[in-house]
């Protein structure tokens, strides 16, 4: 945090009528027992008061909240031959992440511990859990009904609702949000003045109006809005990278292009560029010449938005990242899916950010619920493209589009999984996949339908697809539907 920010904190802190449960307040007391204590109380209590941060604060005089000053230096502090910081650090559990700050206003020395408060887990330090009770720090074990509602907490956290920049006046709002492009996007008139903006942006939870006049800009703001994204420190990770490479592996880079704005403003810049470094093919329509890419814009598209709508941003270090070889793009996003990938296409989607999910549909950046992944089945079909492959990892997910191939040069189990997902499309369209449907999807000629046959019964074998109707005999007219109908 900047100075001045910090003075900002000091000041509204100062002015709570009294100790809150979240805050405490101490001149010079620098006991590291003591610290490490309160620090396990201010998270907890921070937890179950549903605030981002708890606050340790040196300099403010506890019966009268005076300005007073501290002498404690806690930077420079130690405990024993270790800095004092990765003392308590080491002796919180979980590790929960904690900024110490110092700085002078006023003439005078001030020093103030920001906890993140802990979710679903009760924080301990050195074996035993706090809680503050009104200005008192107790033991957690003695309050079970606190205790279980922080153990419950994981299951109300909302991560676009929590705030990415605090205290901000609003000419640093308009400065770090891209106001403009958010009326054209939602095709809505731009207010002649800063008074309508910011109304409008408050209203759509953009940004949260503070009861002293200043604005919290939200994880939501931040990520889809921002001007500039690596000005908001808090987010500035999370932007989607795109690595150019020169083959089929990852030995040299041509080129890589790091998101520098909110995800919905930069989307069709994005999309432009990722296609631009695709390979094309040139048709005549007509009497013209054009280029065509090698693969489907609207797959592209839905897949993207798909990597950014579905993040888990609880991993860190990690964001959304499209890799582009010559013969395939990989789109890979942070977490696990919350469905089993088979199930990608025609299943009731679940997100874990449904606000920008919502947000993000809105603006016509993706489309509507559940149909996304349909939607690129349906143009690799199209395209005649072996069907994308999705990898689930320990804690990513990825997807692959892959370029042009021929029957040939497809190996099996790139048949097997474009014949599923065959059935799956032919299910969710109210048709059944046949032997006739699947050579028109591969380019098979009707003499080779046992080559068709051949895939069936691979795909049949691997538990994909099933006989829609066992008891006919008539192999020339069965249908098929995936496993799970």
């Amino acid at each position: 945090m900047k100075e001045q920010e910090l003075i900002v904190l000091l000041k509204e802190l100062q002015s709570y009528p009294k100790e809150c449960e979240w805050v405490e307040f101490k001149v010079n007391n620098s006991n590291p027992q003591e610290i490490g204590e309160l620090l396990s109380a201010l998270s907890n209590s921070a937890c179950y008061h549903n605030q981002k941060y708890g606050f340790l604060v040196y300099g403010i005089e506890d019966a009268t909240h005076h300005l007073v000053g501290t002498e404690f230096h806690p930077l420079t502090e130690k405990k024993g031959n270790q800095e004092l910081e990765n003392w308590i650090a080491t002796q919180l559990n979980p590790r929960i992440d904690f900024n110490i700050f110092e700085f002078d206003f006023q003439d005078k020395h001030f020093a103030v511990f920001r906890i993140e408060a802990t979710r679903n887990t009760p924080v301990s330090f050195r074996g035993e859990t706090y809680i503050r009770i009104g200005s008192y720090k107790k033991l957690l074990d003695e309050h079970p009904e606190r205790e279980r509602k922080i153990w419950n907490k994981e299951n109300i956290r909302v991560f676009e609702r929590e705030i990415a920049v605090e205290n901000a006046i609003e000419n640093d709002v308009l400065l770090l949000i891209d106001y403009t492009a958010y009326f054209e996007l939602i095709k809505y008139p731009l207010p002649d003045n800063r008074k309508g903006i910011l109304e409008r942006l408050v209203h759509d939870k953009i940004i949260v109006l503070r009861p002293n006049g200043k604005y919290d800009i939200t994880n939501l703001g931040a990520l889809a809005l921002a001007k500039e994204i690596e000005q908001i420190e808090s987010v500035s990770r999370k932007t989607v990278r795109v690595i150019i490479y020169e083959g089929k592996n990852r030995v040299k880079t041509i080129k890589e292009q790091i998101g520098k704005k909110g995800y919905a403003v930069d989307f069709e810049g994005l999309i432009k560029f990722i296609a631009d470094q695709t390979p094309s093919k040139e048709i005549i329509e007509g009497a013209l010449r054009k280029e065509v890419s090698f693969y489907p814009l609207l797959a592209i598209r839905e897949l993207v938005a798909n990597a950014i709508i579905h993040q888990n941003f609880s991993v860190r270090g990690t964001s959304p990242m499209i890799e582009v070889f010559t013969d395939r793009i990989e789109i890979t996003n942070p977490g696990k899916p919350l469905i089993d990938p088979l199930r990608f296409v025609d299943h009731s989607p679940e997100s874990r950010n449904e606000i920008l999910a919502r947000f993000m549909r809105r603006l016509n950046i993706c489309e509507e619920r559940g149909s996304g992944m349909d939607k690129v089945i349906l143009e690799c079909d199209k395209f005649k493209l072996p069907s994308p492959e999705i990898i689930v990892g320990d804690n990513y997910t990825r997807i692959i589009l892959y370029g042009p191939k021929t029957f040939r040069e497809m190996d099996k189990t790139e048949r097997t999984r474009t014949c599923y997902h065959h059935a799956c499309l032919k299910y969710v369209s109210g048709e059944f996949m046949t032997n006739q449907t699947l050579r028109e999807r591969f380019d098979i000629t009707d003499e080779n339908y046992p080559m068709a046959s051949r895939i069936i019964a691979d795909t049949i074998e691997s538990k994909l697809i099933k006989d829609f109707d066992p008891e006919n005999k008539s192999k020339k007219y069965a249908k098929y539907v995936p496993y799970w109908v």
